[in-house]
């Protein structure tokens, strides 16, 4: 199902996924096995760099898509990622055509793009190199974020971008660029997410949207987001040790 993302992404299939943020294997590995249809391994925030990113997806294998948020729209977070064997990436920070043009080219080998041929994970370390070679255009997904006002802004000339699979909200950076840091119902930022809604919708883009909680979600989902990650793994891990904690004191 891994190799099916980008395809199933593209047909607007509802695709449930969970964020990691932590430094460890084996928590991605227990959340790829409950039936998520991807994680979103988080390179910007997250303190993921090369070798944990590859042990994460060396532990998740094919269990489920990772798709790897990388820090910024620059060629060698992306070329990295995806050369570890990411199954996409998501780009923060997209606020410009001509940005996401350049993320679409860093992620597509040539003809489509130009990103670097090496030897790496996701080649089998040239054991699979020719068949990477020829599925990666097809397989892997570029999901850009539209989390700024000035993405707003440009939003109707990013969506029409060739090679750009799905557009990421960012309710909270996208409140803090209008001046309501945090508040996500301010009016202004209603308003800029339905530009962003509205603009995806004319054009047949797929649309994601994060939220702590399902309920935050749930909304989105109902309006036709398709692309969905709710949750967190350290929230995972808090809330649980605090709900035991509390029944153990109770009783």
């Amino acid at each position: 199902m891994t190799k099916e993302f980008r395809a199933r992404l593209k047909r607007r299939e509802k695709l449930l996924g969970t964020m990691v943020t932590l430094a460890s294997a084996a928590s991605a590995e227990v959340l790829a096995s409950l039936g998520f249809d991807w994680l979103f391994i988080d390179g910007e925030h997250g303190p993921l760099e090369t070798r944990e990113l590859e042990a994460i997806l060396q532990a998740v294998g094919d269990k489920t898509a990772c798709i790897v948020r990388v820090p910024e729209a620059a060629e060698v977070p992306i070329k990295k990622a995806l050369d570890l064997g990411a199954h996409g990436i998501i780009v923060p920070q997209v606020n410009t055509a001509e940005q996401a043009a350049d993320v679409v080219r860093f992620a597509r080998y040539a003809p489509e793009g130009s990103r670097g041929v090496g030897l790496a994970r996701a080649h089998g370390y040239g054991l699979n190199f020719r068949e990477y070679l020829s599925a990666a255009n097809r397989e892997i997904a570029v999901i850009v974020q539209a989390e700024h006002a000035r993405a707003v802004e440009n939003i109707d000339a990013i969506v029409r971008v060739p090679g750009v699979d799905a557009v990421l909200l960012g309710p909270y950076d996208l409140s803090a660029s209008l001046g309501k840091m945090g508040q996500i119902d301010a009016k202004e930022v209603v308003a800029a997410i339905e530009r962003v809604t509205d603009a995806c919708a004319a054009v047949g883009m797929p649309l994601g949207y994060f939220g702590v909680t399902a309920a935050a979600v749930r909304p989105y989902a109902a309006r036709g987001y398709s692309l969905l990650v709710a949750g967190v793994d350290t929230l995972y891990l808090a809330n649980g040790a605090k709900a035991l904690l509390a029944e153990l004191r109770d009783a």
